[in-house]
């Protein structure tokens, strides 16, 4: 797999979060917790956190990206 395509998967799962994250913010704010969009908005985004960090654990263990420590 290209560095450059898995760089910008990552970035994807991340614009997605804050995407829902501010969706979530927005409709906490507009809704004034009359319906569940606020509920759904921040569920989303905890289970593309979720399968971001499942992603990342995989493509370790499969070689795809290798860690490094800080300074490294």
């Amino acid at each position: 797999m290209n560095d450059s395509l898995k760089t910008l998967v990552v970035i994807g799962f991340l614009i997605l979060i804050l995407w829902n994250l501010g969706a979530g913010l927005y409709y906490l704010l507009v809704d004034k917790g009359q319906s569940k969009r606020t509920v759904n908005a921040l569920t989303r985004r905890i289970g593309l956190s979720i399968a971001l960090i499942l992603l990342v654990v995989l493509a370790i263990k499969m070689g795809w990206i290798v860690p490094h420590g800080v300074g490294a």
